[in-house]
Order: C-alpha cells, then structure tokens, then sequence
C-alpha cells in the first residue's frame, strides 16, 4: 500500500493520548466558539464518540438516507478491528451495522452511496480475495455482499486496486470509482461497475507521456450537469508531481482540465463539488501562497482560480492541510474541514486540532476550532441534512481518542433533496426530507406531480409530463420546502 495510510498513521503516532476514559459523555457534549465576521450563530455537537469497539479512525463523510439516518464508514475497529459500517440517528445512536474481517475487505477509507434501489454502496482499501480492495453492498439493515475484488486480474491488477474513493451512482444506474493504485499502469484507475457486480476498467492513469494526465487519485467522481464526471489525481500532471483536474465521460475518454503548479496548489487529495453556479470548487492538501492548502474553484472548461490559502493568519489558526473536500449548503456558502491547524490548544499535537470554516463563493473565510475533546484531525467532507444541520467527522479525538460524529448549526433551515437528482418524464424519484408528512403538494419546477408520503423523511413521487429542470418544492403543514440543488430533467 501506499503513502496514504502511513501519512494518516504519521498524524495518529503524533497525536497526544486522549483525556481518558474518564472523561464522562456529557462532558463531550459540548460547543465551542467561533471567530467568525459574521453574528451568524454556529454551535458545534458531539453526538457520538467511537470507542474501538464500535469502530475507530472514521475518515469519510456520511451520507443521509431515505430512512433519515445517517450511515458511514470507520477505518478501524469492530470485531475484527478491519472497519466498521456503522447507522448513526441525528440524535447521535449508533449501530454497528458490519464489522469488515479482511475477508469481506479491511480498512474502508471512503464513505457509502445510496443507490436508487435502497441499499448502500462502498469500497474498503483492502482484504478482499486478492488484499488489494474491495467494492460492497449492504442493506440499511446490515447485510452485506462483496461485489467485486480488485486485482481479479492479475499484476499489474488492470482492474485497479487499493481504493481509497467512494463511488457515485450515475444517471444510467451503474456506479463509478476510482483506485489509488493498479490500472495498466500501475498507478489508478477509473472503473464503473453494475449494481450487480459487473466491473469495467474505464481509463488507466499515467497514460500519457511524464504522466501528464496525472495518477495516484485518491479522491471520487462528480456527475456534472453535462453528464460527464469530474475528479482530482492527487500527483501528476503536467508540471510534475502536483496533481491534476480532469473530466471523463461514461465511456472513458479523459481531459486533463488543470495541472497544479504549487503556487496553486498542489495534492488535491479530495474531490469536487458543483456549485450551483455551474462552476466546481474543491481543495487542495498543500500548496498555495503558504504551502499549506488551498480552496479554489474551476470552470467546466478548465480555469482555475485560487481563492484561498491557508496559513494566511498568525499560527495558522485558519487551518492548514485540508484533506476533505466542500460542501456547498442552502445559503451559498462552502463548509469545510483542515486535518491541522486552528487556534492554541494543548490538548493536541503542537495545538492543532484541526477547523471547520465557512467560504464564501468569492473566498471569504471564516473559522470554527476543535479542541480534542470534541473531536481532532477532521478529514471528512461535511454533509448537509434535510433539517438544515451540517454533519460531520473526525478521524481523533473524543472520549477515547478514537474519533466522533459531530452536528454543526450555523441557522439554516429545512429543505429537500432528489435521489436521483435527474432524470427523465415519468423516471421515479425519492424525495428526503424531514417532516413530510402530512404534504399536500409536490411540484417540479411549478409542474404539479402526483405523490405518496412513504414515511416522515420520504415521498415517492415521478417525474410529470411537461416538468422542466429547476426547483423540487414540496408544501407542508409548516411551509413549503424547495431543493438543495434544481433538478434536472433529462431527455
């Protein structure tokens, strides 16, 4: 395996030993201030801190279910201390869903999908048949088949290995991927495999010459609204080992968008995000004015611009090293986390715990730190729930220095998401919400549609006759919620 694992083993050596088990929960219960230009309120919650036993090193994000849970991944622990699939309520319990025994995989670093058909998604970075990965499907409730293992095609493993990426359901149902490793060259690959378990190697990295399109991604796809996806290689590129932005379509065929400089950026070590501008934001792990990390944003054409780099103030108490990626959330904004970095705290390494922060689309940022006891070392790209709370983890830190499930409120509030979020006249869609029932109308971009209240966080609904790409609104008893992103009608 490569450098990803014992870059994040480096950070937990270096990490100093937690409070103890003394520490009660209701002490980790706490919020914390924020530094901030804004009179906006943000409170931090510790919902949940892991223990080992209940997984250990969460290092992906959580993704909110139909059911209105959230489901994820821990790295380590469990029974077997391979890694855990875990459902935790926005209310912070938690079921151990799966405990990974090398056999089934080991080590999932990236976090779950849910497709189309109610079950989970995933990939864990090793174990399987081979040792070089696996990808997984599980049920809400907890049953869990091994769909593929990587490297079934022998040295140099042309189907990839090692993933270290979740995968995304696109518009044509099947899921697409990327691994750290393997490929035809050795180093990456992207690949789709069917719901059922059929894997096709769609490019190979370091195909070009110096490996100009870049190798080694570490990071997931983005569906753009063109149908095409869009990813980051965290090495590689034109102008060495800096990394790259690139488009694929469903077929294969690979654009190199950007190559990193250093100046700006370089390692863009998670993926991106489309804003609802068009436009893709993400981040970089170092690099930049400061060479500690980046946030900047790209056109579907390839210019880039940086909008910020951290270490920009005294210390670093804006963060440095941000490992995860963005989310934009319903008031335009981007939240984020930095692995390292934030303001004075002794009960972390050299005082840093890591921050969450806040950016605006033209790069104003603003600051929220951790102080171990409610977490350390975020990595995770944060998700927004239906209720308006921003959610999230840490890899350290909490009770048992073993990680922790956190809400963040910054005043935001209810709206609805589309699973899918496109689709074609009369295609099923599930709406998420929280407190749908009892709604008395569900439009797709003003275009009425006929609907079922399933459940209090669903409503099964399709796509009308005559409906256009826009807003999914949904009236309920307290008002009327729109989505988070337009929907898009396909042809």
């Amino acid at each position: 395996m490569k450098n990803a694992l014992q870059r994040r083993n480096w950070i937990s050596r270096m990490h100093l030993p937690a409070a103890g088990a003394a520490l009660a929960l209701a002490a980790v219960l706490a919020s914390v201030g924020v530094t901030t230009q804004s009179a906006q309120a943000q409170t931090l919650t510790t919902l949940r801190s892991f223990d080992g036993a209940n997984g250990s090193s969460p290092r992906a994000g959580l993704v909110q279910a139909i059911n209105g849970n959230f489901y994820g991944t821990t790295a380590d622990g469990g029974t077997y201390g391979d890694g855990t699939v875990f459902k935790i309520t926005p209310s912070g319990t938690l079921t151990t869903l799966h405990s990974f025994d090398d056999t089934d995989g080991e080590t999932p670093e990236a976090g779950l999908v849910q497709a189309t058909n109610g079950n989970f998604y995933g990939t864990t970075y090793g174990g399987g048949t081979y040792g070089s990965g696996t990808v997984f499907e599980i049920t809400p409730s907890g049953t869990l088949a091994t769909l593929h293992s990587f490297c079934s095609q022998g040295a140099p493993c042309t189907d990839g290995a090692y993933p270290l990426a979740g995968l995304i359901q696109g518009s044509s149902g099947d899921l697409y991927g990327t691994t750290y490793e393997g490929g035809a060259n050795g180093d990456g690959a992207v690949f789709k495999i069917t719901p059922s378990g059929t894997l096709t190697a769609l490019y190979s990295f370091c195909s070009q010459s110096a490996c100009a399109d870049g190798f080694s991604p570490s990071a997931g796809l983005v569906q753009g609204t063109n149908g095409d996806f869009y990813g980051t290689a965290q090495e590689g590129g034109a102008n060495g080992y800096y990394g790259t932005v690139f488009r694929i379509t469903p077929s294969g065929t690979l654009t190199t968008l950007h190559s990193f400089d250093g100046v700006d950026g370089s390692t863009p070590y998670a993926g991106l995000v489309q804003a609802t501008n068009g436009d893709f934001y993400g981040t970089t792990q170092i690099g930049g004015a400061n060479l500690e990390g980046t946030v900047f944003k790209i056109t579907p054409g390839g210019t880039l611009t940086t909008l910020y780099s951290f270490c920009s103030k005294s210390a670093c108490t804006d963060g440095e090293e941000p490992i995860a990626g963005l989310a934009q959330a319903t008031d335009g904004n981007f939240y984020g986390t930095t692995s390292l970095g934030g303001a004075a705290n002794t009960n972390c390494i050299e005082n840093e715990c890591g921050t969450l922060f806040k950016i605006t689309p033209s790069g104003t940022l603003t600051t929220l730190q951790f102080d171990d006891t409610d977490g350390a070392t975020p990595e995770a790209t944060l998700i927004q729930d239906t209720n308006g709370k921003l959610y999230g983890i840490t890899e350290l830190g909490g009770a048992s220095n073993a990680g922790t499930v956190f809400s963040l409120s910054v005043g935001l509030g209810q709206f609805v998401e589309t699973l899918p979020a496109s689709g074609k006249v009369g295609a099923a869609i599930k709406i998420l919400g929280t407190s749908l029932t009892g709604a008395t109308a569900v439009t797709f971009n003003g275009t009425a549609a006929v609907f079922t209240v399933v459940s209090s966080s669903e409503i099964a609904t399709t796509v009308p006759a005559s409906a256009t790409s826009g807003s999914v609104q949904v009236v309920t008893s307290s008002g009327t919620l729109s989505s988070n992103v337009n929907f898009r009608v396909t042809p």
